[in-house]
């Protein structure tokens, strides 16, 4: 939900918090507890939980070999818990040209750097790129070209826009920013 009026325009930016990752988070938990509880089921000669049976498995290698890839998982799936509690990658583009300011607010992990803010000004704003790479895994981001620094991209490389779409975004942004738009 984009805010924009006459001279503001206020973009967020959706982290970590997704379905998506709700769905891989619980599910790498859950293999993973079940590697781990066979496992251990394997050490101790008896069943934990009686839908995993672990007669057939010998604690030497495979039971250790369970457990490992359990408590890998584990690490894992608590990584994955912790950027969706601080839902890492939120955050905000804000361009105001009364201003004349563009404010890139993110999110980070938790530390001292959590807070990712940059500020430029409008005038030094070249273009805006837009980069498209079709195929097996198709790539579609936009870039702010900015002088005398880096492509910043506005973007997630995840979000799947189509290409229509982008080119909307892509001239929408420019115009409201009166700049060109380049492609590559």
């Amino acid at each position: 939900m984009n805010r924009r009026s006459k001279w503001l325009w206020i973009e967020p930016i959706t982290g970590s918090r997704k379905i998506s990752n709700f769905f891989f988070a619980c599910l790498l938990f859950l293999g993973s507890l079940g590697f781990f509880v066979v496992g251990i089921s394997s050490y101790l000669g008896r069943n934990l939980i009686p839908l995993l049976s672990s007669q057939q498995i010998l604690f030497v290698p495979q039971g250790i070999v369970m457990c490992f890839y359990g408590i890998a998982g584990l690490f894992i799936s608590s990584y994955l818990w912790c950027t969706i509690l601080c839902n890492v990658g939120s955050g905000y583009n804000k361009f105001d040209e009364k201003e004349g300011v563009v404010c890139l607010f993110r999110w980070g992990f938790p530390g001292r750097n959590r807070r990712i803010f940059l500020q430029f000004r409008m005038k030094d704003i070249q273009a805006i790129k837009m980069e498209v790479q079709e195929g097996l895994f198709p790539r579609r981001v936009l870039y702010m070209e900015i002088k005398g620094q880096q492509d910043i991209p506005l973007t997630r490389t995840e979000e799947n826009l189509t290409l229509r779409e982008m080119e909307q975004k892509a001239a929408e942004l420019a115009r409201f920013l009166r700049v060109s738009i380049e492609g590559f």
